[in-house]
């Protein structure tokens, strides 16, 4: 298992979470924001605990550019912030990949400059994901893909998983999001000929994305304890609330520490060893 925290880079209280999930837990790799407002911290931390495997966190909603608009227009949401944002939600860019709207050579560009950015301030990448994991879908993965490769980017998170009725019963306010990731399940052939094709490496898929925002000791033990066979990688999302989260607009606030409370505690690595679960970071899977 990997368990990766997302988010590196957004607040200095999430950049403190995943330091210490790593240095006192179980965290073993993270994902970098290009445009996070503790970006420059978060590399000097990363530079400071070498054993933390970081990847670049590719922001294409919800967030800002590296490079200026008029190289990204189609990525941009016109109708507000005078159009200097991406668009503001998932459902937002869903809505613009089925009318067809972006540009892939404007996806490829951004997320080579903001993988670019991160290797040139010291960060080894070693793996891409992207922020609400827009690339689940074709029209995203393609260009991803090929930024990566030109970056030398060895690897991809796989944002597919089981879809399981235990789930639901322990996350029964989750529902819409149980059947969204089912429909979207769909995909998930596609997607690993895909990254196959372009010659990066993934892992067998995903944990813990319906669940996120929702865990506790009771469903995490679950998750835990319902691994499949191979290698598959946990989303986790680490951090303290500080005054630039209450300022954010998400709804992972609290849950962040109480995520970092588990990632941390003694009881879970005891509980991943009874389960034969092996922790690996990106940087193994190479």
């Amino acid at each position: 298992m990997i368990i990766n925290a997302d988010d590196f880079g957004l607040t200095a209280g999430v950049n403190r979470g995943i330091v210490e999930g790593h240095q006192h837990g179980v965290v073993r790799s993270s994902t970098l924001m290009a445009t996070g407002l503790e970006f420059d911290e978060a590399v000097r931390l990363a530079n400071a605990v070498p054993g933390l495997s970081v990847g670049c966190h590719v922001v294409l909603v919800d967030g800002s550019p590296v490079l200026s608009v008029d190289k990204v227009l189609s990525l941009l949401d016109h109708k507000v912030d005078d159009g200097k944002c991406f668009r503001a939600t998932w459902s937002g860019l869903v809505g613009a990949v089925v009318r067809g709207k972006l540009a892939a050579e404007e996806i490829e560009a951004e997320a080579t400059a903001q993988i670019r950015k991160l290797q040139a301030a010291g960060i080894a990448v070693s793996h891409v994901d992207t922020h609400k994991h827009v690339h689940i879908f074709p029209q995203v993965l393609r260009p991803l893909l090929s930024a990566a490769k030109a970056c030398g980017v060895p690897a991809i998170r796989n944002p597919f998983g089981p879809v399981r009725l235990g789930q639901l019963a322990r996350w029964p306010g989750l529902w819409q999001r149980w059947i969204g990731a089912g429909t979207l399940n769909a995909l998930a052939s596609g997607f690993c000929q895909t990254v196959k094709s372009a010659g990066l490496l993934a892992p067998d898929g995903t944990l813990g994305v319906v669940a996120t925002g929702a865990w506790d000791e009771r469903s995490f033990t679950w998750m835990v304890e319902h691994v499949p066979d191979g290698t598959w990688e946990l989303v986790c999302h680490p951090g303290y609330v500080d005054a630039q989260l209450q300022k954010l607009r998400t709804r992972l606030r609290e849950s962040r520490a109480e995520e970092l409370r588990l990632l941390t505690a003694p009881a879970t690595a005891e509980l991943l060893a009874q389960n034969q679960v092996e922790l690996i970071s990106y940087r193994d899977l190479q």
